[in-house]
């Protein structure tokens, strides 16, 4: 794996972030005894500090959660944020998770009415540093990243306003960030980011409870169809 950028991750933990990508792409476990073994002396006295901030990094800069799987021994396994299944890892020339990009643009999208102009998108991206144009030291250029993998893998719709001359172009959720993930899932998560309930943002929650509600029913006429199919091809056989 390429080096860890300073500007992103302290050198005091870089072997330990290091580790923890490797035990990622791995997909295996990791133990507190095995993280605390890759940091310094001085960092161990205050590892539960610098643990906390190692998990908030994975997770906002990377898309990667640390969950504890056994709270006995102190056992965790890194996932990717969301449930998304897509990391990215490798493509543009960079090593690191891509997962990061994906949730921050899947978040804006959704904050901003599920569809959001292709200019509003880049300006809340530059908000927090990511610039189009501009080489990113996790997530390579964006644009490219945006279109070139995000959009051809359905994570992303990109298209063209109708319309508009000159073209202009507006971004919404494609069929795979809905198949993997929920706006109800997003708006948890920000609302972990801010400190509070998913109540307290109460356009966002009603956008997200009306979606949890079309997929519950588009759930029920999938099983009712399939279960009559069954009860059809049962009947056709004793027919026979």
């Amino acid at each position: 794996m390429e080096p860890l950028p300073t500007d992103v991750i302290d050198v005091r933990f870089s072997a330990l972030v290091g580790f923890l990508f490797l035990k990622y792409c791995t997909r295996e476990l990791t133990t507190w005894a095995e993280m605390l073994s890759r940091v310094t002396r001085e960092c161990q006295e205050q590892f539960c500090e610098i643990f906390s901030e190692i998990c908030e990094c994975l997770q906002l800069v990377f898309g990667i959660d640390m969950r504890e799987v056994d709270p006995i021994n102190h056992t965790y396994v890194l996932v990717s944020t969301l449930g998304l299944t897509y990391d990215g890892v490798g493509i543009n020339g960079h090593s690191f998770p891509k997962t990061g990009f994906l949730v921050l643009a899947l978040s804006i999208i959704f904050i901003e009415g599920n569809c959001v102009p292709e200019e509003t998108f880049w300006e809340k991206l530059g908000r927090v540093g990511v610039h189009v144009g501009i080489e990113h030291s996790i997530y390579g250029e964006p644009r490219e990243l945006l279109t070139r993998f995000l959009v051809p893998e359905l994570y992303i719709e990109y298209r063209r306003v109708a319309d508009s001359d000159p073209a202009r172009y507006e971004l919404l959720w494609g069929p795979r960030a809905h198949a993997e993930t929920s706006k109800m899932k997003v708006l948890e998560y920000l609302a972990e980011i801010d400190g509070s309930e998913p109540i307290a943002f109460p356009v966002l929650y009603q956008d997200a409870l009306r979606d949890q509600a079309e997929r519950a029913q588009a759930k029920i006429a999938t099983d009712m169809a399939g279960a009559s199919s069954s009860v059809m091809s049962r009947e056709f056989s004793r027919s026979e």
